[in-house]
């Protein structure tokens, strides 16, 4: 009964476009009734969910972000992407997908990505010649990889919510996941998605013609020389170095991933003050409170998703999936596929945060049972989340860039296929080639990553 009561209260909710945090939140809470726990013991797990200082880094990215979005940094970043590639055909496409994955690496998050990118490129392509769906779907799927880049939020949350894993991978115990570790293997699958990106955005630039004019003439500009080039880049240099500090400082042992974080918010605030000087009051107000509402909404996230992972481990829910799963399937490489589908589907509907906390728990134990280590599966879950940022209904990556755009999400997504295709190919070759994201960490911290 209990069970029934959560599932349905949850999926009503949702139909009904209640947010899902205040989805989860009532579900919980009309679940507890139900069974007749005390609701003291909903809002402990709420409270005990939130208060964990790793979780200080969460804020601090976020702000950095903010900081690099609304400091003028977006700029330069798409000037050296577009003198690097700008001259191919689909060049603004391809200076797109660069621009974005660099830019990812700034903000660390695809929303924040998609807004400084889509604001300043998708108008610039519409207006020299590229369609308004061409340019949001490159915007929106290329922003994706900030989400596996060292400076995103996610990476966090997924390190906690996989604290208590513990299991044999191979022939090694493995215990938990280092957020260093999981900075690190991100590294080459954005290399991958940004590839990926950049073949499907220049076959569909070749397909349509783009960038055309109106009466149908190719608008592909010339070259503007190697010198161009490297000016821009050392222009983008300072905002891109953010990453190498967050890398260098988690390597090094310099310092934990708050305290580089907190580094991060400080880099930034020196470059967009004294050294860009873009940074103003009204800009600087802008980035607390975007990054106040952001913190906000996120840690409402977490806090109501532990309440239903108490709830989870309440009704032994993992312990009946992981069942239903080996009842299925003992193979290996079919759990992971069955594993990645179920993934696939609740991106559709479920908030990154949200996924990350009520999946780990779910998945990553019958993962590790199936050799997958909690680094590797890790990139698995953070791309299917990815992938859902970009899916409607939820999908607020692809409202973001759709509004910038003007266009329907219905528009957008009819010609989106090639970039979801590229997202599955990211995915299945995390999930079933280890050493795609396990290789680097490896190398770099000196001992086997799993």
């Amino acid at each position: 009964m209990a069970l029934t009561v959560l599932c349905v209260s949850f999926v009503l909710l949702l139909v009904l476009g209640v947010p899902v945090a205040f989805s989860i939140g009532l579900a919980c809470l009309a679940t507890f009734a139900v069974e007749g726990l005390p609701f003291e013991t909903a809002i402990q797990m709420m409270v005990s969910g939130m208060n964990v200082f790793s979780f200080l880094a969460i804020p601090f990215f976020i702000f950095s972000g903010e900081l690099m979005l609304h400091g003028g940094i977006a700029d330069k970043i798409v000037a050296f992407a577009r003198s690097l590639v700008g001259h191919w055909k689909g060049g603004l496409g391809l200076a797109n997908v660069v621009a974005s994955t660099l830019f990812g690496g700034v903000s660390g998050s695809p929303v924040a990505d998609t807004s400084a990118m889509g604001g300043v490129m998708i108008p610039v392509m519409k207006r020299e010649g590229y369609s308004a769906a061409y340019a949001v779907n490159v915007t929106t799927h290329a922003s994706l990889s900030g989400a596996l880049m060292p400076t995103s939020h996610n990476m966090i949350i997924y390190a906690f919510a996989a604290q208590g894993a513990a299991g044999m991978v191979g022939a090694h115990m493995v215990k938990g996941v280092s957020i260093g570790d999981l900075m690190f293997a991100g590294l080459i699958p954005c290399f991958w998605i940004m590839v990926c990106m950049l073949v499907a955005a220049y076959w569909q630039a070749r397909k349509f013609g783009f960038p055309r004019s109106e009466d149908g003439r190719s608008m592909v500009q010339a070259f503007p020389g190697w010198g161009m080039v490297l000016r821009t880049f050392v222009a983008s240099v300072p905002g891109l170095f953010v990453v190498a500090i967050i890398l260098f400082c988690v390597m090094k042992g310099v310092a934990t991933a708050t305290e580089a974080a907190a580094i991060a918010v400080t880099y930034s605030l020196l470059l967009t003050v004294f050294i860009y000087r873009t940074m103003t009051r009204e800009r600087l107000l802008k980035s607390l409170a975007k990054a106040s509402k952001t913190t906000g909404v996120i840690l409402l996230l977490i806090g109501v998703s532990n309440m239903l992972r108490y709830q989870m481990a309440y009704l032994e829910i993992p312990d009946t999936i992981e069942q239903a799963l080996l009842t299925a399937t003992r193979e290996p490489w079919l759990m992971l596929l069955y594993i990645n589908i179920i993934q696939v589907i609740l991106g559709i509907f479920l908030d990154m945060a949200a996924h990350i906390l009520i999946t780990t728990p779910l998945f990553l134990p019958l993962a590790m049972q199936m050799g997958v280590g909690p680094v590797q599966f890790g990139m698995m879950l953070l791309l299917n989340c990815a992938l859902g940022l970009v899916h409607p209904p939820v999908g607020s990556v692809q409202f973001v860039g759709c509004a910038i755009g003007k266009i329907s999400i219905g528009e957008a997504t009819k010609t989106a296929w090639p970039y979801y295709l590229a997202i599955f190919i990211a995915i299945n070759l995390v999930t079933y080639v280890p050493w795609f994201s396990t290789w680097l960490p490896s190398v770099i911290t000196g001992h086997p990553v799993f």
